[in-house]
């Protein structure tokens, strides 16, 4: 009598799962036919919405023209097609528009979609910044600047990035620092060039960061302050700046604006060393031949004067790179290496090393 009743029992249950699993199909086949009804709705939307885009724009709306260039030029909702974003941009900034003013400027600046022509870049972008439109009046800066689409002049460059600073553009302030800082279209100015490093520092510009570190590091326009320089480089270096991480590792291995750690030196060095920067690469090397910071390791010390004396693009650190692996040569194996005891050989071995710090005013 029970063996059939548990049976039964058995065959309830099994029909019971059977029972889920149908159910649980079915929900599916139910969710996903929920999904495609909300996703051809939303497809008819979008579908809609883009031929009713086309028609205001063929009617003439600006804003349409320019917002389909836009998708065009994204491909979003249409194929992507620069020409198409160009002729749609065209159609809009004929009406003023100063964002397709300056889109149309990025296009030729590029090539994209239109033949590159640096003069067409220039005539749209000054349409656009004649309205106000900081992107445009930044890269017209750049255009002087670089000389690219018309004569290079230094001050229309100052002239444009002056107004592109007034708004606030981070680039703008840094470029014009670094005008300021070369005597480029003004007269060499270190106090105006902290100046406006400092309006591009703060908005956490790297490169502005890093200058206004290099600034305070030699007392040019302001006065010579190392905890300052090393604020400033370490903002910069933080983001990978190359130059500041080195120059933060000097300040850690000289104490200066900062308590002498060899350690810290050696890890910001390391950060500047795995970017290729020789310097770094050197200075590593010297740290663990004189085991400051890490355990004496000529190994380790050789590989890294090995680095640096194989950066063909820089003669000074081949130069003295090559002349520590001939020490090293040369050293007693079984003894310390002791560096030249003469003072002027070890300054004059310092000072060809803080030269080869990369001069101010280059982008990261």
């Amino acid at each position: 009598m029970h063996k059939p009743l548990c049976l039964a029992l058995l065959l309830a249950a099994s029909a019971a799962h059977a029972l889920a699993a149908d159910d649980a199909t079915s929900k599916q086949t139910a969710d996903f036919r929920q999904w495609q009804r909300r996703a051809d709705a939303e497809q008819a939307a979008a579908d809609s919405a883009l031929a009713d885009l086309k028609k205001r724009a063929v009617a003439g709306d600006a804003a349409a023209q320019f917002e389909l260039g836009a998708l065009y030029y994204q491909g979003q909702d249409v194929a992507q097609d620069y020409a198409q974003a160009a002729a749609w941009w065209v159609k809009a900034a004929a009406q003023d528009d100063a964002n397709a003013q300056y889109n149309l400027g990025i296009l030729y600046a590029n090539g994209w979609g239109v033949a590159q022509d640096y003069d067409q870049a220039r005539a749209w972008w000054g349409k656009a910044a004649a309205q106000g439109h900081v992107n445009g009046q930044y890269n017209l800066g750049v255009l002087y600047d670089k000389g690219k689409g018309v004569t290079q002049d230094y001050g229309q460059a100052r002239a444009w990035y002056e107004k592109a600073a007034a708004q606030d553009d981070a680039q703008a302030q840094y470029n014009l620092g670094v005008l300021y800082d070369e005597g480029k279209g003004v007269t060499h100015d270190y106090t105006q060039a902290a100046a406006w490093y400092e309006k591009a520092a703060v908005q956490g510009d790297a490169a502005a960061q890093f200058n206004l570190g290099l600034l305070y590091d030699e007392g040019k326009g302001v006065t010579q302050d190392y905890t300052q320089a090393a604020a400033w480089y370490e903002k910069a270096a933080v983001q990978g700046l190359v130059q500041a991480q080195y120059n933060l590792g000097v300040l850690y291995r000289d104490g200066q604006g900062v308590a002498q750690d060899y350690g810290k030196a050696r890890r910001w060095f390391e950060k500047a060393a795995a970017q290729n920067f020789a310097p770094a690469q050197f200075n590593l090397g010297v740290l663990y031949r004189d085991g400051q910071g890490v355990a004496q390791d000529y190994t380790q010390a050789r590989a890294w004067f090995e680095k640096a004396a194989a950066q063909k693009d820089n003669k000074e650190a081949q130069q003295i790179a090559q002349q520590a692996l001939q020490e090293l040569d040369i050293a007693d194996s079984q003894k310390p290496w002791h560096p030249n005891p003469a003072a002027q050989e070890r300054e004059r071995i310092r000072a060809a090393i803080q030269r080869l710090v990369e001069g101010k005013g280059g982008t990261p």
